[in-house]
């Protein structure tokens, strides 16, 4: 079961306790761009450059995205699974 947050402290902790980190498709706008989440071992090697939380949630707040996220697989395995989504949208 998903859930859908905005509350900054509450996503540092999620993707600190996998390992993860904030990051942004390189090439994309110094000031936004795309961000993701991404994990050591995992694609985003050459496609995504860390940024500090600071820059991540100054982004995510001035393009009005939500976190939203897993805590556990269906198998009750700790879940990687997350996604930004737009406020705006009808969920």
């Amino acid at each position: 079961m998903s859930k859908t947050t905005i509350e900054h402290d509450e996503i540092r902790r999620w993707v600190s306790e996998r390992g993860g980190y904030p990051a942004r498709v390189k090439g994309t706008d110094e000031q936004g761009g795309l961000l993701r989440i991404d994990y050591p071992g995992y694609s985003g090697e050459e496609s995504l450059k860390p940024i500090t939380w600071t820059e991540f949630f100054k982004a995510f707040e001035k393009n009005q995205l939500a976190f939203r996220y897993e805590e556990e697989t269906k198998n009750g395995e700790l879940s990687r699974f997350s996604k930004l989504i737009s406020r705006r949208q009808d969920n």
